[in-house]
C-alpha cells in the first residue's frame, strides 16, 4: 500500500512536472491542473477565480466540470458572501457538508454544492488574484493530502500569473521605447528618424509606379526672437501649435514630422500626373495653416508665417536623404526672396 501511495505521487509530481514545462500562457498551463485537481480529489467540478475586490466581484475564468454539477466559466458573482469568502475568512479550506457548514449561502445552494475545497491564489507579490476550487454535489471526504496539492497548485498558478504581468509590463515598457524612439518629445510628431524611414518606405514601393512622394521642408522664420522675447517654455508652446496646425491641414496618409529645432516636414503621395498641382495646394494649405495668430497661455503671438520649400520626387528617385536636401535648398530659395522682399519694402 505504501508503494502504491508512493507511485501515484511520483506519478502525480511527473504530470505536474510536465504541464509546468509546456505551459506557455496561464489557461495552458490552468486547464491540466482541474484535470489533475478533478482526478486527486474526485470531486465533479474544479476551477480557478479571479476576484476584483474593490469591485465586490467574484469571476470563474476556467472550470473543468464533469457528471451534473456545472460551474460555469464567465460566471460572475457578488464576492461578499460568496462560499470562497466564507472560506478564507473562516480559514478553512474544505468541507463535505456545505449546507451546515455555511448554510445561509445563496451560491452555493443555487449550484447544488455539498462538498468543496479551496485555496487562495496570490501573487508574488502577495496580492490576492483569486481562488483554486473543488466542488461536488455529494459528500465526498478529501484525504489530508489535498490541501498541500491544492496549495502547490495554487502557488504555480500564481507565478505563472506573476510572470504574464511581467512579461505583459515589459511588452508595454518596449512599446513605449519604441514609440519614444520615433517621436519628438515637444510637438509629439514623428521626428526625424522615424521621418527618414516613412520617406525610404514610400520611395521604395512608389518609384516605379504612377505615384510620386511630395515633400514640404518647413523653416520658422523668426523661431530664434520668439525665444529670445518671451522664454523657451513659451517657444516650447509655439512649436506643439505649429505642429498641431500641421496635423490639421494632413489629408489622407499625408505625415507631419519635426526635423528639429525650427524645422518641420511634411510629405504627402499624389499620382504623378497631379503632383505638380498636389504640391502646389499643399504649400498653399501649409502657408495658411501656419500664418496667424498664436494664443500660447498669457502670450499671444502675432505670426507672418514660415518658409516652405515643396518638391516633388523624380521618378525612379529612392535616396531619400537627397530628396529632403532638395526640398531643405527648396525652402531657402523662398527664404532668400521673401528676405529681399523685405529689404525692398524697407528701403522705401
Amino acid at each position: 500500500m505504501r508503494q502504491t501511495t508512493q507511485t501515484l505521487s511520483l506519478d502525480l509530481m511527473g504530470a505536474i512536472a510536465a504541464t509546468v514545462t509546456r505551459a506557455k500562457t496561464l489557461e495552458e498551463l490552468v486547464r491540466p491542473l482541474l484535470e489533475l485537481l478533478q482526478a486527486v480529489t474526485g470531486l465533479e467540478s474544479t476551477y480557478l477565480t479571479t476576484i476584483d475586490e474593490s469591485a465586490g466581484v467574484q469571476h470563474v475564468l476556467f472550470a473543468r466540470n464533469t457528471q451534473r454539477m456545472q460551474i460555469p466559466e464567465g460566471l460572475d458573482v457578488p464576492w461578499e458572501g460568496t462560499l470562497c469568502k466564507r472560506a478564507l475568512d473562516d480559514g478553512k479550506f474544505y468541507s463535505d457538508d456545505v449546507a451546515n457548514c455555511w448554510g445561509d449561502c445563496e451560491a452555493a445552494r443555487a449550484l447544488g454544492i455539498v462538498t468543496y475545497a479551496s485555496t487562495p491564489v496570490h501573487s508574488e507579490g502577495g496580492a490576492l488574484y483569486g481562488t483554486l476550487c473543488a466542488a461536488s454535489g455529494q459528500s465526498r471526504p478529501l484525504t489530508e493530502s489535498t490541501e498541500g496539492v491544492l496549495r502547490l497548485f495554487a502557488q504555480l498558478i500564481g507565478q505563472q500569473v506573476e510572470r504574464e504581468h511581467l512579461v505583459d509590463a515589459l511588452s508595454k515598457a518596449n512599446s513605449s521605447l519604441a514609440v519614444s524612439a520615433l517621436t519628438d518629445a515637444t510637438t509629439r510628431l514623428p521626428n526625424r528618424r522615424a521621418l527618414m524611414e516613412d520617406m525610404h518606405n514610400r520611395l521604395m514601393t512608389y518609384h516605379d509606379e504612377d505615384y510620386a512622394l511630395v515633400v514640404a521642408f518647413i523653416d520658422l522664420d523668426k523661431f530664434k526672437s520668439i525665444n529670445d522675447r518671451y522664454g523657451h517654455d513659451v517657444g516650447d508652446r509655439f512649436l506643439e501649435a505649429v505642429g498641431g496646425r500641421l496635423q490639421g491641414v494632413l489629408r489622407g496618409s499625408d505625415l507631419a514630422a519635426r526635423l528639429g529645432g525650427d524645422e518641420f516636414v511634411v510629405v504627402a503621395t499624389a499620382k504623378r500626373a497631379t503632383a505638380d498641382a498636389t504640391a502646389t495646394a499643399l504649400n498653399a494649405r501649409l502657408v495658411q495653416a501656419t500664418q496667424g495668430h498664436y494664443v500660447l497661455g498669457e502670450e499671444v503671438i502675432d505670426y507672418a508665417g514660415p518658409s516652405i520649400g515643396v518638391v516633388v520626387a523624380k521618378q525612379g528617385c529612392t535616396d531619400a536623404q537627397a530628396l529632403l536636401a532638395e526640398a531643405d535648398a527648396a525652402m531657402y530659395g523662398v527664404k532668400r526672396a521673401r528676405k529681399e522682399k523685405e529689404r525692398l519694402a524697407s528701403a522705401h
